[in-house]
C-alpha cells in the first residue's frame, strides 16, 4: 500500500544546514560560524520582548502596522510597500512561490547564499549557477545566462560567504540590461555593516523600478537571529503580491516589538558597527601576517584561504580550532574546501582566535 506521492523535485531537495554550534567534549564552545552578533540583542529589544510575555494569548497584528511604520521612518520609505517574514529566508521563498512555475529558471552566483537553490527547487524551478570572479558576483556572467525561462535573479550584496560586494553602478548595469519580466532580488542581509561610498542596499533602485525586491534581516547587526525577523521592500505590485501569499500572523507580537525596539536603539547600533569596522581591519592584518589570505570583506565575517597542504589546510585548521572550542564555518560543499569563514566575535574571542591560529600555523 503506497502513501501520498510528493512532487518529484522535493525528493531531491537539499535541507539548509546552519553553522555548527556544538563540539563534543566542549561545554561552551565559541561559535563563530553563523555571522551572529557578538553582543547579542540590544537591551531595549530584550526588554520589549519580555514585556509581551503576559499577552501571549493574543494573536499578533496581522499587518504589523507599528513595525512597518518603524522601518518606514528609519529608512524614509513607504510603509505599505514593506512585507515582513520569518527571516528574510521567507521573503526569498515567497518570491519563488509568487513568480516561478515548474522548470522556470533562477540565476545566482556560485559561492553565494545556500538558500537560493533550495528556495528555487522547492517550487520546481531550475537553479542556474554562474561563475563569480575573485569571489565577487559578475554581472556579465549573469546576463549571459539569461534565457526566456529566466524569472528571478538573486544577488547577495554583500555576498555570503565571501564578504565581497557589487557597487551601485554594477547593480544598476545589471538591472538596466535584464528584461522587465525578470524579478531582481537584492539580498542585503549585511547592508548595515558596509561603509563603502559606492554601495547602496537597494532602496533607491526599488523606488524607480517595477521589478526589484530588496530583502533585509534583523538577524545580523540587530542580533535577533532566534526571533527570525526579516523584511522586504518593493513596488506596490510586488509587495502586495507577496503580502497575499504569506501566512497570516507570520510575525509574532514579541518579535514585532523587539524589532521596533532594536531599530530605535541607536547607541547599540553605533557600537556594533564601530566594533565591526575596527576588527575587520585588525583581523585582516593579523591573518595576512600569518601567511593566510583573507578575501576582502565588507560584512561581519571574513573568508580565509588556507594553504593546500594537509598539515596547514582549512580542514586541519578547522579540526584544530574545534579541539580548542572555537567553531568557524568550513564549506567544502560550496566549493570552498580550502577556506574557513570567520564571524567577527567579541574582542576577547578575536584575540584568542588570533593566538590559536598563530600556534596552528607555527606548529
Amino acid at each position: 500500500m503506497s502513501g501520498p506521492i510528493a512532487r518529484p523535485w522535493i525528493e531531491k531537495l537539499d535541507i539548509y544546514v546552519g553553522g555548527k554550534s556544538h563540539v563534543e567534549g566542549i561545554e561552551k564552545p565559541v561559535k563563530l560560524s553563523s555571522n551572529e552578533s557578538p553582543f547579542g540583542p540590544s537591551p531595549k529589544a530584550m526588554e520589549a520582548y519580555l514585556k509581551e510575555a503576559t499577552a501571549l494569548h493574543r494573536y499578533p497584528d496581522a499587518c504589523y502596522h507599528d513595525l512597518r511604520a518603524a522601518l518606514a521612518k528609519k529608512y524614509d520609505i513607504e510603509a505599505d510597500q514593506i512585507v515582513c517574514g520569518i527571516g528574510s529566508d521567507e521573503i526569498l521563498k515567497l518570491a519563488c512561490r509568487a513568480y516561478l512555475e515548474p522548470n522556470d529558471e533562477v540565476i545566482f552566483s556560485n559561492h553565494s547564499f545556500m538558500m537560493y537553490p533550495i528556495a528555487t527547487r522547492s517550487y520546481g524551478g531550475i537553479a542556474v549557477e554562474v561563475d563569480d570572479e575573485n569571489f565577487t558576483t559578475n554581472v556579465d556572467h549573469i546576463l549571459a545566462a539569461i534565457t526566456n525561462r529566466t524569472k528571478i535573479i538573486f544577488i547577495a550584496n554583500p555576498n555570503n560567504p565571501t564578504g565581497t560586494y557589487l557597487s551601485t553602478s554594477e547593480v544598476e548595469r545589471l538591472w538596466k540590461n535584464i528584461p522587465d519580466n525578470i524579478l531582481l532580488v537584492l539580498d542585503s542581509a549585511y547592508a548595515e555593516f558596509v561603509t563603502e561610498d559606492d554601495y547602496q542596499a537597494g532602496i533607491e533602485l526599488v523606488q524607480k523600478s517595477k521589478n526589484v525586491l530588496m530583502t533585509r534581516t534583523f538577524s545580523k547587526l540587530y542580533g535577533l537571529a532566534a526571533l527570525r525577523l526579516g523584511w522586504g521592500y518593493a513596488c506596490p505590485e510586488i509587495s502586495n503580491t507577496l503580502d497575499k501569499i504569506r501566512d497570516p500572523f507570520n510575525v509574532p507580537t514579541p518579535t514585532q516589538v523587539a524589532g521596533i525596539a532594536a531599530l530605535n536603539d541607536i547607541a547599540f547600533e553605533k557600537m556594533a558597527k564601530s566594533h565591526n569596522i575596527k576588527w575587520l581591519e585588525i583581523l585582516k592584518n593579523e591573518l595576512c601576517a600569518m601567511g593566510l589570505e583573507p578575501v576582502p570583506s565588507v560584512a561581519n565575517f571574513i573568508l580565509i584561504h588556507f594553504p593546500d597542504h594537509k598539515n596547514k589546510s582549512a580542514e586541519a585548521a578547522n579540526e584544530y580550532l574545534l579541539k580548542h572550542g572555537y567553531i568557524l564555518r568550513w564549506l567544502p560543499k560550496q566549493g570552498l574546501s580550502h577556506y574557513l569563514r570567520l564571524t567577527i566575535g567579541t574582542e576577547e574571542q578575536n584575540l584568542a582566535l588570533i593566538d590559536l591560529l598563530k600556534k596552528f600555523m607555527e606548529t
